[in-house]
Protein backbone atom coordinates (compact mmCIF):
# COMPACT_ATOMS: atom_id res chain seq x y z
CA UNK A 1 0.00 0.00 0.00
CA UNK A 2 1.34 3.41 -0.96
CA UNK A 3 1.85 5.79 1.95
CA UNK A 4 0.17 9.18 2.07
CA UNK A 5 2.56 12.06 1.43
CA UNK A 6 1.56 15.65 2.09
CA UNK A 7 4.80 17.03 0.62
CA UNK A 8 6.86 15.79 -2.33
CA UNK A 9 10.23 14.27 -1.66
CA UNK A 10 13.53 15.89 -2.63
CA UNK A 11 12.12 19.41 -2.75
CA UNK A 12 14.52 22.23 -3.57
CA UNK A 13 12.56 25.31 -2.60
CA UNK A 14 14.87 28.35 -2.05
CA UNK A 15 13.60 29.49 1.36
CA UNK A 16 16.57 31.76 2.05
CA UNK A 17 15.75 33.95 -0.94
CA UNK A 18 12.76 35.27 1.04
CA UNK A 19 14.71 36.24 4.16
CA UNK A 20 14.92 39.87 3.03
CA UNK A 21 11.12 39.91 2.87
CA UNK A 22 10.22 37.75 5.86
CA UNK A 23 12.15 39.83 8.39
CA UNK A 24 10.54 43.21 7.60
CA UNK A 25 7.14 41.51 7.38
CA UNK A 26 7.55 39.82 10.77
CA UNK A 27 8.91 43.01 12.34
CA UNK A 28 5.84 44.90 11.12
CA UNK A 29 3.49 42.25 12.54
CA UNK A 30 5.33 42.33 15.87
CA UNK A 31 5.01 46.12 16.10
CA UNK A 32 1.29 45.86 15.32
CA UNK A 33 0.90 43.21 18.04
CA UNK A 34 2.61 45.43 20.62
CA UNK A 35 0.46 48.40 19.61
CA UNK A 36 -2.73 46.34 19.92
CA UNK A 37 -1.71 45.11 23.35
CA UNK A 38 -0.93 48.64 24.57
CA UNK A 39 -3.86 50.55 23.08
CA UNK A 40 -6.62 47.93 22.71
CA UNK A 41 -5.74 45.59 25.54
CA UNK A 42 -6.79 42.02 26.27
CA UNK A 43 -10.15 40.52 27.07
CA UNK A 44 -9.14 39.20 30.50
CA UNK A 45 -11.28 36.44 31.95
CA UNK A 46 -12.46 36.03 35.50
CA UNK A 47 -9.08 34.68 36.60
CA UNK A 48 -7.39 37.99 35.75
CA UNK A 49 -10.16 40.60 35.85
CA UNK A 50 -11.81 39.40 39.05
CA UNK A 51 -15.34 38.18 39.74
CA UNK A 52 -17.43 35.96 42.00
CA UNK A 53 -17.12 32.23 42.67
CA UNK A 54 -20.16 30.31 43.90
CA UNK A 55 -19.76 26.76 45.19
CA UNK A 56 -22.83 24.60 44.60
CA UNK A 57 -23.90 21.13 45.74
CA UNK A 58 -26.70 19.18 44.10
CA UNK A 59 -29.58 18.30 46.41
CA UNK A 60 -29.96 14.93 44.74
CA UNK A 61 -27.74 13.05 42.30
CA UNK A 62 -24.77 14.50 40.46
CA UNK A 63 -24.22 18.09 39.39
CA UNK A 64 -25.08 18.74 35.75
CA UNK A 65 -22.33 21.02 34.47
CA UNK A 66 -23.99 21.56 31.10
CA UNK A 67 -27.31 22.52 32.67
CA UNK A 68 -25.62 24.93 35.07
CA UNK A 69 -23.77 26.58 32.20
CA UNK A 70 -27.02 27.00 30.26
CA UNK A 71 -28.72 28.56 33.29
CA UNK A 72 -25.81 30.94 33.86
CA UNK A 73 -25.70 32.08 30.24
CA UNK A 74 -29.44 32.73 30.37
CA UNK A 75 -28.91 35.20 33.24
CA UNK A 76 -26.74 37.43 30.99
CA UNK A 77 -24.00 37.96 33.54
CA UNK A 78 -21.16 38.04 31.05
CA UNK A 79 -18.57 35.28 30.90
CA UNK A 80 -19.67 32.20 32.86
CA UNK A 81 -17.37 29.37 33.93
CA UNK A 82 -18.77 26.16 35.38
CA UNK A 83 -16.52 23.37 36.61
CA UNK A 84 -17.04 20.14 38.52
CA UNK A 85 -14.74 19.39 41.45
CA UNK A 86 -14.53 17.02 44.40
CA UNK A 87 -17.37 14.52 44.51
CA UNK A 88 -19.90 14.28 41.62
CA UNK A 89 -22.45 16.45 43.43
CA UNK A 90 -20.18 19.53 43.72
CA UNK A 91 -19.60 22.26 41.11
CA UNK A 92 -18.44 25.87 40.96
CA UNK A 93 -19.99 28.71 38.99
CA UNK A 94 -17.95 31.84 38.29
CA UNK A 95 -18.92 35.11 36.62
CA UNK A 96 -17.10 38.37 36.10
CA UNK A 97 -17.45 41.80 37.68
CA UNK A 98 -20.77 43.49 36.99
CA UNK A 99 -21.09 47.18 36.08
CA UNK A 100 -22.47 49.03 39.10
CA UNK A 101 -20.08 48.03 41.86
CA UNK A 102 -20.77 45.87 44.90
CA UNK A 103 -24.54 46.38 44.73
CA UNK A 104 -24.74 45.00 41.19
CA UNK A 105 -22.43 42.12 42.11
CA UNK A 106 -24.60 41.14 45.08
CA UNK A 107 -27.71 41.37 42.90
CA UNK A 108 -26.10 38.99 40.41
CA UNK A 109 -25.43 36.49 43.22
CA UNK A 110 -29.08 36.64 44.23
CA UNK A 111 -30.17 36.04 40.66
CA UNK A 112 -28.01 32.93 40.50
CA UNK A 113 -29.40 31.77 43.84
CA UNK A 114 -32.96 32.17 42.61
CA UNK A 115 -32.25 30.29 39.37
CA UNK A 116 -30.62 27.21 40.95
CA UNK A 117 -32.21 27.16 44.41
CA UNK A 118 -34.60 24.34 43.50
CA UNK A 119 -31.80 21.90 42.63
CA UNK A 120 -28.62 23.18 44.33
CA UNK A 121 -27.48 24.53 47.67
CA UNK A 122 -25.12 27.52 47.76
CA UNK A 123 -22.31 26.42 50.07
CA UNK A 124 -19.85 29.28 49.55
CA UNK A 125 -19.73 32.66 47.81
CA UNK A 126 -16.28 34.21 47.33
CA UNK A 127 -15.15 37.35 45.52
CA UNK A 128 -11.94 37.17 43.47
CA UNK A 129 -10.44 40.64 43.64
CA UNK A 130 -7.85 42.38 41.45
CA UNK A 131 -5.07 41.55 43.92
CA UNK A 132 -5.38 37.83 43.17
CA UNK A 133 -5.66 38.62 39.46
CA UNK A 134 -2.40 40.59 39.49
CA UNK A 135 -0.65 37.69 41.19
CA UNK A 136 -1.90 35.37 38.43
CA UNK A 137 -0.57 37.73 35.75
CA UNK A 138 2.82 37.94 37.45
CA UNK A 139 3.02 34.18 37.94
CA UNK A 140 2.12 33.49 34.31
CA UNK A 141 4.63 36.02 32.98
CA UNK A 142 7.35 34.67 35.28
CA UNK A 143 6.68 31.13 34.05
CA UNK A 144 7.04 32.16 30.39
CA UNK A 145 10.26 34.13 31.06
CA UNK A 146 11.87 31.30 33.05
CA UNK A 147 11.01 28.78 30.35
CA UNK A 148 12.68 30.96 27.70
CA UNK A 149 15.82 31.37 29.84
CA UNK A 150 15.99 27.61 30.42
CA UNK A 151 15.67 26.93 26.70
CA UNK A 152 18.36 29.51 25.88
CA UNK A 153 20.75 27.83 28.31
CA UNK A 154 20.05 24.36 26.92
CA UNK A 155 20.47 25.36 23.27
CA UNK A 156 23.65 27.30 24.06
CA UNK A 157 25.08 24.19 25.70
CA UNK A 158 23.73 21.72 23.12
CA UNK A 159 24.49 23.73 19.97
CA UNK A 160 26.44 26.89 19.14
CA UNK A 161 25.51 30.33 20.47
CA UNK A 162 24.12 31.36 17.07
CA UNK A 163 21.58 28.52 17.30
CA UNK A 164 20.48 29.59 20.79
CA UNK A 165 19.95 33.24 19.83
CA UNK A 166 18.07 32.29 16.67
CA UNK A 167 15.76 29.97 18.61
CA UNK A 168 15.00 32.58 21.27
CA UNK A 169 14.27 35.28 18.66
CA UNK A 170 11.88 32.91 16.88
CA UNK A 171 10.17 32.06 20.19
CA UNK A 172 9.75 35.72 21.14
CA UNK A 173 8.31 36.34 17.67
CA UNK A 174 5.72 33.60 18.29
CA UNK A 175 4.81 35.03 21.71
CA UNK A 176 4.31 38.55 20.38
CA UNK A 177 2.12 37.41 17.50
CA UNK A 178 0.06 35.20 19.82
CA UNK A 179 -0.55 38.09 22.22
CA UNK A 180 -1.53 40.26 19.26
CA UNK A 181 -3.92 37.53 18.11
CA UNK A 182 -5.64 37.51 21.52
CA UNK A 183 -5.89 41.29 21.40
CA UNK A 184 -7.31 41.62 17.89
CA UNK A 185 -9.79 38.75 18.27
CA UNK A 186 -10.72 39.62 21.89
CA UNK A 187 -10.73 35.97 22.88
CA UNK A 188 -11.03 35.50 26.61
CA UNK A 189 -7.58 35.45 28.17
CA UNK A 190 -7.49 33.26 31.28
CA UNK A 191 -5.30 30.62 32.88
CA UNK A 192 -6.16 28.25 30.03
CA UNK A 193 -4.68 30.81 27.63
CA UNK A 194 -1.44 30.79 29.65
CA UNK A 195 -1.35 27.02 29.14
CA UNK A 196 -1.87 27.58 25.41
CA UNK A 197 1.05 30.05 25.26
CA UNK A 198 3.38 27.65 27.07
CA UNK A 199 2.29 24.85 24.73
CA UNK A 200 3.00 27.06 21.71
CA UNK A 201 6.46 27.83 23.12
CA UNK A 202 7.16 24.11 23.47
CA UNK A 203 5.93 23.31 19.95
CA UNK A 204 7.90 26.20 18.44
CA UNK A 205 11.11 25.09 20.14
CA UNK A 206 10.56 21.51 19.05
CA UNK A 207 10.22 22.54 15.40
CA UNK A 208 13.20 24.87 15.68
CA UNK A 209 15.47 22.25 17.24
CA UNK A 210 14.57 19.76 14.49
CA UNK A 211 15.65 22.23 11.81
CA UNK A 212 18.77 23.29 13.70
CA UNK A 213 19.86 19.71 14.25
CA UNK A 214 19.65 18.99 10.52
CA UNK A 215 21.59 22.18 9.75
CA UNK A 216 24.35 21.17 12.16
CA UNK A 217 24.49 17.70 10.61
CA UNK A 218 24.82 19.12 7.09
CA UNK A 219 27.51 21.55 8.26
CA UNK A 220 29.72 18.60 9.09
CA UNK A 221 28.81 16.66 5.94
CA UNK A 222 29.02 19.41 3.31
CA UNK A 223 31.95 21.58 4.36
CA UNK A 224 32.43 23.27 0.98
CA UNK A 225 28.77 24.22 0.48
CA UNK A 226 27.62 27.81 0.83
CA UNK A 227 25.72 28.58 4.05
CA UNK A 228 22.46 29.69 2.42
CA UNK A 229 22.42 26.65 0.16
CA UNK A 230 23.10 24.35 3.11
CA UNK A 231 20.26 25.90 5.15
CA UNK A 232 17.86 25.50 2.21
CA UNK A 233 18.83 21.87 1.83
CA UNK A 234 18.32 21.24 5.56
CA UNK A 235 14.86 22.82 5.60
CA UNK A 236 13.78 20.90 2.51
CA UNK A 237 14.98 17.68 4.13
CA UNK A 238 12.70 18.13 7.17
CA UNK A 239 9.81 19.73 5.26
CA UNK A 240 7.72 16.53 4.89
CA UNK A 241 8.05 15.86 8.63
CA UNK A 242 7.10 19.47 9.47
CA UNK A 243 4.01 19.44 7.27
CA UNK A 244 2.88 16.05 8.57
CA UNK A 245 3.27 17.10 12.22
CA UNK A 246 1.48 20.43 11.75
CA UNK A 247 -1.39 18.79 9.84
CA UNK A 248 -1.90 16.12 12.50
CA UNK A 249 -2.03 18.67 15.31
CA UNK A 250 -4.33 20.95 13.30
CA UNK A 251 -6.85 18.17 12.76
CA UNK A 252 -7.01 17.50 16.51
CA UNK A 253 -7.38 21.21 17.28
CA UNK A 254 -10.17 21.72 14.75
CA UNK A 255 -12.01 18.83 16.40
CA UNK A 256 -11.60 20.54 19.80
CA UNK A 257 -12.94 23.82 18.42
CA UNK A 258 -15.97 22.09 16.92
CA UNK A 259 -16.83 19.68 19.74
CA UNK A 260 -14.80 20.79 22.80
CA UNK A 261 -17.27 23.36 24.04
CA UNK A 262 -16.86 26.86 25.38
CA UNK A 263 -14.43 25.93 28.16
CA UNK A 264 -11.45 25.18 25.91
CA UNK A 265 -12.50 27.23 22.88
CA UNK A 266 -9.95 30.01 23.44
CA UNK A 267 -7.24 27.41 24.09
CA UNK A 268 -7.98 25.56 20.83
CA UNK A 269 -8.18 28.66 18.63
CA UNK A 270 -4.99 30.10 20.11
CA UNK A 271 -3.21 26.79 19.52
CA UNK A 272 -4.26 26.74 15.84
CA UNK A 273 -2.75 30.20 15.37
CA UNK A 274 0.31 29.22 17.38
CA UNK A 275 1.04 26.10 15.29
CA UNK A 276 0.91 28.14 12.10
CA UNK A 277 3.18 30.88 13.51
CA UNK A 278 5.64 28.37 15.04
CA UNK A 279 6.06 26.54 11.73
CA UNK A 280 6.62 29.85 9.93
CA UNK A 281 9.17 31.14 12.44
CA UNK A 282 11.25 27.96 12.46
CA UNK A 283 11.79 28.33 8.70
CA UNK A 284 11.78 32.07 7.98
CA UNK A 285 12.97 33.58 11.29
CA UNK A 286 15.34 31.22 13.07
CA UNK A 287 17.14 29.73 10.05
CA UNK A 288 18.03 33.03 8.30
CA UNK A 289 19.24 34.38 11.65
CA UNK A 290 22.13 31.90 11.49
CA UNK A 291 23.35 33.62 8.33
CA UNK A 292 23.05 37.10 9.82
CA UNK A 293 24.88 36.01 12.98
CA UNK A 294 27.88 34.88 10.95
CA UNK A 295 27.51 31.10 11.01
CA UNK A 296 30.13 30.38 8.34
CA UNK A 297 32.14 27.30 7.56
CA UNK A 298 35.87 28.10 7.23
CA UNK A 299 36.40 25.46 4.52
CA UNK A 300 33.45 26.82 2.55
CA UNK A 301 34.77 30.37 2.82
CA UNK A 302 38.26 29.29 1.73
CA UNK A 303 36.90 27.39 -1.25
CA UNK A 304 34.74 30.37 -2.17
CA UNK A 305 37.74 32.72 -2.07
CA UNK A 306 39.84 30.36 -4.20
CA UNK A 307 37.03 30.07 -6.74
CA UNK A 308 36.66 33.84 -6.86
CA UNK A 309 40.41 34.30 -7.37
CA UNK A 310 40.47 31.74 -10.21
CA UNK A 311 37.55 33.43 -11.95
CA UNK A 312 39.24 36.83 -11.58
CA UNK A 313 42.46 35.55 -13.16
CA UNK A 314 40.51 33.91 -15.99
CA UNK A 315 38.76 37.21 -16.70
CA UNK A 316 41.95 39.34 -16.70
CA UNK A 317 43.99 37.01 -18.99
CA UNK A 318 41.95 37.62 -22.21
CA UNK A 319 42.11 41.38 -21.57
CA UNK A 320 45.93 41.33 -21.62
CA UNK A 321 46.01 39.29 -24.85
CA UNK A 322 43.64 41.72 -26.57
CA UNK A 323 45.82 44.69 -25.53
CA UNK A 324 48.92 43.04 -27.03
CA UNK A 325 47.19 42.38 -30.35
CA UNK A 326 45.85 45.94 -30.52
CA UNK A 327 49.34 47.47 -30.13
CA UNK A 328 50.58 45.63 -33.29
CA UNK A 329 54.09 45.09 -31.93
CA UNK A 330 55.82 41.81 -31.78
CA UNK A 331 57.53 40.72 -28.62
CA UNK A 332 60.82 42.62 -28.26
CA UNK A 333 64.07 40.67 -28.74
CA UNK A 334 67.60 41.90 -28.00
CA UNK A 335 69.45 43.23 -31.12
CA UNK A 336 71.96 40.91 -32.72
CA UNK A 337 75.62 41.60 -31.94
CA UNK A 338 77.68 43.01 -34.88
CA UNK A 339 79.79 40.49 -36.73
CA UNK A 340 83.47 40.70 -36.00
CA UNK A 341 85.82 41.28 -38.91
CA UNK A 342 88.67 38.77 -39.18
CA UNK A 343 92.14 40.03 -38.16
CA UNK A 344 93.89 39.66 -41.67
CA UNK A 345 91.08 41.61 -43.30
CA UNK A 346 91.52 44.45 -40.79
CA UNK A 347 95.31 44.65 -41.57
CA UNK A 348 94.72 44.71 -45.35
CA UNK A 349 92.20 47.47 -44.96
CA UNK A 350 94.69 49.46 -42.91
CA UNK A 351 97.38 49.15 -45.58
CA UNK A 352 95.02 50.30 -48.36
CA UNK A 353 94.12 53.28 -46.27
CA UNK A 354 97.78 54.25 -45.90
CA UNK A 355 98.66 53.94 -49.62
CA UNK A 356 95.61 55.96 -50.68
CA UNK A 357 96.68 59.41 -52.02
CA UNK A 358 95.82 62.45 -49.96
Amino acid sequence: MKLLRLAPENTKFPFMRFRRVSYPFSALLSLIAVALFVFKGMNFGIDFAGGTVIELRAKSGAAEVGTLRTIGEGLHLGDIEVQAFGNPADATLRFGLQPGGDVAQQAAVERVRGAVDSYYDLRRVEVVGPRVSNELVQSGTLGVVLSIIAVLSYLWFRFEWQFAIGAVIATMHDLLLTVGFFSITQLEFNTTSIAAILTIVGYSLNETVVVLDRIRENMRKYKKMATAQMVDMSINAVLPRTIMTATTVMLALFALVAFGGQVIRSFSIAMIWGIFVATYSSIFICSPMLIYLGLRNEDADKASRQKHETERKAETAPVQDEATEASGTAPTTPPAAPEKTPAPARKAAGKRAKTRPA
